[in-house]
């Protein structure tokens, strides 16, 4: 009896040992901004309904650029500890162009076509790269103007249209709430990947673009318009002081302690907005499109983050999986539940339970679907930084309109000769 005893424990022992062997285990980036925590609730999700795959979630950098600096290094050595990464947007070319993204065609087979299919067109588009995809989504965004209701209402004003209607609305409540720490208009000016859309957004929204036909276009009078439009709320004492240091996440710190009138953010404020404990504004904001200049039309920047397997992982069968898993719909309801991301699937967006939870979601999708891209590139890096930091110079008094615009065009040119 003892014999046939040890010989079941032996062969329960042999079994467990075999399961544990068999089991995978993944390691996903997410940057900081990106909500890890709800990250980490979603992968204990996959792992009840998977148990041969343990998800190991690595968290690092506070923006676009510090998150793609740390893959930069990892993806250069071809190190392979990373399977899955959230990248930005703006990225899936450059990171074709290096070979980093496990191309996902084969895996998707005869289903590219409907998979890709389901998702926000612009979306498919931006993870398809000479016909390769390159990257599945997870996430929309784009920015908005966040305002404070009970301000406008407490003052009797409407919510800006124009940019000259935002600047006077909040020199009056600013003048009327006789608050020093009170901010007019928030937005990004540190040398960051956000600072590029306070340049873009004012510039398309004066009918036009960094580049007309694949050439520079930066000698339009229209070119000028968001140094110009800057320098005007900077003078009227609307943007607050150090905005060459305000990076993205700053901008809803002090929006969340009280101190901001209005705000060019992204979709994720909301949900922290009403939802942190130390929220001082709780049921006191309102979402709506960006103001434009008088005669002109709203625009705002495409936002989002992307699911990439690294080309360099020795589990990408499991990876794709994982990631085809995290670019669904139910993951994409879980996540506008939970962090008010904005879904990338159409759908979503119409749930009553995502609606209950994020009503604003109502108005969102048509500006989601119009919202445009930054240059698609491979040498986004260098676009980038080239329009960040003349920016950040201009804002923080360090260049004028006419210097950084100089720069800016002869750090262009060799990019689109």
């Amino acid at each position: 009896m003892n014999a046939l005893r040890l010989l079941v424990l032996g062969s329960l022992a042999l079994g467990f040992a075999a399961i544990a062997s068999a089991q995978t285990t993944l390691r996903i980036f997410t940057g900081g901004q990106q909500r890890p925590d709800v990250m980490r609730k979603i992968a204990d999700e996959y792992q009840k309904k998977n148990p041969n795959v343990k998800v190991e979630v690595e968290v690092g950098g506070a923006t676009s650029e510090a998150q793609q600096q740390y893959l930069n290094t990892v993806l250069a050595s071809k190190d392979s500890s990373l399977d899955v990464m959230l990248i930005d947007v703006i990225r899936p070319a450059q990171w074709a162009a290096a070979g980093w993204a496990e191309p996902l065609d084969s895996y998707l087979g005869a289903d590219k076509a409907k998979v890709m299919s389901q998702y926000i067109k612009a979306y498919a588009d931006a993870d398809q790269v000479n016909g390769k995809v390159i990257a599945l989504p997870y996430f929309a965004d784009a920015q908005f103007l966040y305002y404070r209701k009970d301000l406008l209402e407490k003052y009797k004003r409407a919510v800006p249209k124009t940019w000259d209607d935002l600047m006077e609305t909040a020199q009056a409540i600013m003048k009327g709430e006789n608050n020093p720490q009170l901010q007019g208009f928030s937005t990004a000016g540190s040398p960051i990947e956000g600072t590029v859309c306070t340049y873009l957004v004012p510039l398309w929204g004066a009918g036009s673009d960094i580049t007309r036909d694949g050439k520079l276009n930066l000698d339009s009078p229209q070119a000028r318009e968001p140094f110009q439009l800057m320098g005007r709320l900077k003078a009227a004492g609307v943007l607050p002081k150090n905005i060459g240091e305000i990076a993205t996440d700053r901008i809803r710190i002090d929006f969340q302690s009280g101190n901001v009138i209005f705000g060019q953010s992204w979709g994720y404020v909301w949900n922290r907005l009403e939802s942190d404990a130390d929220s001082k504004v709780k049921g006191k904001v309102g979402v709506t499109t960006l103001p434009s200049d008088k005669g002109g039309k709203s625009a705002t920047c495409i936002g989002g983050w992307q699911l990439a397997v690294s080309a360099y992982s020795k589990n990408k069968i499991e990876a794709v999986k994982f990631t085809r898993w995290l670019s669904t719909p139910e993951v994409s309801k879980t996540m506008a539940l939970l962090a008010s991301h904005l879904p990338v699937f159409p759908s979503v967006y119409k749930d009553a339970d995502v609606l209950k939870a994020n009503p604003w979601f109502a108005e969102a999708l048509p500006v989601v679907e119009t919202a445009r891209s930054r240059p698609v590139t491979p040498r986004y890096t260098e676009v980038s930084d080239a329009i960040r930091s003349n920016m950040n110079a201009y804002l923080s008094g360090t260049k004028t309109t006419d210097s950084a615009l100089s720069d800016m065009k002869s750090r262009l040119a060799p990019v689109y000769r």
